[in-house]
């Protein structure tokens, strides 16, 4: 199984003459099942526009993300196989639904030939799996700690048993603590589903503890590609400047 960006391009416009600003020039990389790639970029890099076209939440103006060769726009091919955790945990859970209700909604459209026990069951093990009990399943997003609520998310993506789950910044939101727990989590999860990361960060270190793979983001274009045993000995400069910034080396 292989997801494959080729060639991916975005531009949004801006200004009232709508002048296009390139945003993404031109990526490509491949990401084999079993496998995950860290891609590291400082705000304003344009890793997260590329990130929404990997998942196809965005088209790109050229170029194509694909799946096993078929294109994930087409919500029958990446539906059940890609997922997504991002950010901002707490928006990108329905506030008016219950813990249950959220990680139950993925499930209408994938399994829908299911019985109501057998989604139930799926729901209270997937809760389980993330580190929370059966006593979240009533509550309410905004009952929940930070922490909480990134493992809710998480619980939503894992639900579908993907190939894959983009993770845009999906800890940098978190205590220093907190994202260390998740970290172990999502090593945990891997292991248990076998599930592929995209794993789009500012943090080298943290990509580093969950990745084979990295790739190097900066104005939209992949500066440098390496497996993490490579990494010390880059001398790419940009690379090394966010190595020196980060006090890795």
């Amino acid at each position: 199984m292989m997801l494959n960006i080729n060639r991916v391009k975005k531009s949004y416009g801006r200004g009232k003459l709508k002048q296009k600003r390139p945003i993404v020039k031109g990526v490509s990389f491949n990401c084999e099942s079993g496998k995950s790639i860290g891609i590291i970029g400082e705000s304003g890099s344009g890793k997260s526009t590329l990130g929404r076209m990997i998942v196809g939440i965005e088209k790109p103006d050229s170029g194509i993300v694909t799946l096993d060769g078929k294109p994930v726009y087409n919500k029958s091919v990446r539906k059940g196989r890609v997922s997504a955790v991002f950010q901002n945990y707490k928006s990108s859970i329905h506030p008016y639904f219950k813990v249950e209700d959220v990680i139950k909604e993925p499930l209408k459209v994938i399994h829908n030939a299911k019985s109501k026990s057998e989604i139930d069951k799926e729901i209270v093990e997937i809760l389980k799996a993330v580190g929370l009990d059966e006593s979240y399943l009533n509550l309410y997003p905004h009952m929940l700690s930070g922490g909480e609520a990134q493992r809710v998310a998480i619980a939503r993506a894992m639900i579908m048993k993907p190939d894959y789950v983009l993770l845009d910044e999906a800890i940098s939101s978190l205590d220093m603590s907190i994202q260390t727990q998740i970290l172990n989590l999502l090593i945990e999860l891997r292991a248990l589903y076998g599930v592929s990361y995209i794993f789009i960060t500012h943090d080298i270190q943290a990509a580093t503890y969950i990745c084979e793979d990295l790739i190097i983001f900066k104005d939209g274009l992949i500066q440098e590609s390496l497996h993490i045993s490579n990494l010390k000995d880059s001398t790419h400069p940009y690379t090394n400047a966010l190595l020196e910034k980060q006090l890795i080396t």
